[in-house]
């Protein structure tokens, strides 16, 4: 009778690993790169053949799970489509259904990555009721990554694919949703977003420890005991709980809004960005993969008792210099004063939106971000020039501004008195400052940016390294 029963316990344990698993961002609802080898991997009995049958080929693909059961295959995609289905099959069959082919994107940062539509207690989005009522497509993919920290690598994440609708989009993020949106209205192809950020997260958070050896001021040697006190503050906790289960799901490229909570650690950022994308890059084998991101917008903080973001700012646009293949989205008209969260998600989506439909799908006519290049001095006026900028700058709400400040040698900024534009320049003039040597253009926590170009702001600069 004890044998039967101990056969018996063996048969219902081989049963149930029969089927196979599989993270679940690999499920009903999911998109998948197009004309691409996309990475599908998951669990199943040890050293068993694993089928793998795509619908839009039918053909079928056999790997051999290893001696702990995991597989991984490389299935090819066609052109844009769907819906189409994948079968897996161990001894029992898995089907995933309502799968589209299109273009796949990351969607990562802190509480500006993370707001969803419906915003937060008291803190709206703006435009979300009307959002709501258009924002159904099927065509459209959404999946939200569950908060989770983690010193070691975690294999799976908690969430699920959703077709957009006002049910599914009211709890998305709002930048990505944009991002997305865009898009799809210009490409005419499915979009599949993968969001996963953390309000108040750190860069440092979302990087390997083998990372961070190159930055001495982060704390190299973290314990189960910092990332229960620190949580998204942890250095490698998000990398590990919400980024590593996500590398290898093949994609196009990345989104990134973050470094609102790096602004009392501001010096390093551009080199820590970098340290950040090269770790990701490498870890996805997908080359130089195209990462666009959002400057920090405008905010006074010194209602957190923080101050100085400007020279973040300043080391984010430093960081485009340095990443290949990598843009800002400015948003320097788009901050909240009293609030660290802006309203205005719509501009983050769609600019970054701008410079992946420009510079990753050739897409001609967008608009660009002119960039400060260089200041000259003509006796009392400082003479600012710009790159990317042939369709010449303006001010928003006139025809001067009240954001620019110039110091002589005594390094005393003071406010211009004279501001104007010709061209792609801009003059400046202060009367307390007959012989200038730097400007200054909204360098400071909170400013409303009025200089633009081309329906875009130009970043808040210095002429000086002071």
């Amino acid at each position: 009778m004890r044998k039967m029963i101990c056969a018996l316990v063996a048969l219902i344990g081989i049963t149930v690993q029969a089927k196979v698993t599989l993270p679940r961002f690999f499920s009903d609802n999911m998109v998948l790169q197009q004309q691409s080898e996309c990475n599908i991997w998951g669990k199943a009995d040890a050293n068993k053949i694993v089928s793998i049958m795509t619908s839009w080929d039918n053909k079928t693909y056999k790997v051999k799970a290893d001696s702990k059961g995991d597989f991984e295959v490389k299935v090819k995609t066609p052109k844009a489509g769907g819906p189409y289905e994948i079968t897996l099959k161990d001894q029992e069959s898995t089907l995933l259904s309502n799968v589209m082919i299109g273009e796949v994107w990351i969607c990562a940062g802190q509480s500006n990555m993370e707001m969803q539509m419906k915003g937060f207690k008291q803190q709206p989005v703006e435009g979300t009721t009307e959002e709501l009522l258009r924002c159904k497509d099927a065509n459209l993919r959404l999946f939200t990554v569950k908060r989770h920290v983690s010193l070691t690598p975690e294999w799976d994440v908690t969430g699920q694919w959703s077709e957009a609708n006002s049910a599914s989009v009211r709890d998305f993020s709002a930048t990505a949703y944009y991002f997305g949106k865009a898009l799809r209205a210009t490409l005419d192809v499915p979009v599949g977003l993968i969001v996963t950020s953390w309000g108040g997260s750190a860069c440092e958070a979302w990087m390997a420890p083998e990372w961070l050896k190159a930055f001495p001021k982060v704390n190299q040697h973290v314990t189960e005991e910092d990332m229960k006190k620190l949580q998204q503050r942890c250095p490698t906790a998000l990398y590990y709980g919400q980024l590593k289960p996500l590398i290898g799901y093949t994609m196009r490229g990345a989104i990134w809004y973050q470094g609102e909570d790096n602004v009392p650690r501001y010096d390093y950022y551009a080199s820590l960005l970098k340290a950040m994308v090269e770790g990701w890059r490498n870890d996805w084998k997908q080359g130089d993969f195209p990462f666009y991101y959002c400057q920090i917008a405008p905010y006074d903080y010194s209602l957190i008792e923080w101050k100085d973001s400007q020279y973040l700012r300043e080391q984010q646009a430093k960081a485009e210099t340095m990443i290949p293949n990598a843009r800002m989205a400015v948003l320097m008209d788009a901050g909240l004063e009293y609030g660290i969260h802006p309203r205005k998600k719509r501009q983050a989506g769609e600019r970054l939106a701008i410079l992946a439909l420009a510079n990753t799908y050739d897409v001609k006519g967008m608009p660009d971000f002119a960039v400060y290049k260089e200041v000259t001095f003509q006796n009392d006026t400082a003479v600012v020039v710009f790159d990317r900028s042939k369709e010449w700058v303006y001010f928003e709400h006139g025809t001067t501004s009240k954001n620019f400040e110039v110091a002589g040698s005594d390094k005393v900024f003071h406010p211009a008195t004279k501001v104007w534009v010709s061209r792609n320049r801009v003059y400046v003039v202060c009367d307390e400052v007959k012989q200038p040597i730097a400007v200054r253009y909204a360098f400071k926590d909170w400013v409303d940016g009025d200089l633009m170009h081309d329906g875009l702001p130009v970043s808040s600069f210095r002429t000086d390294n002071w």
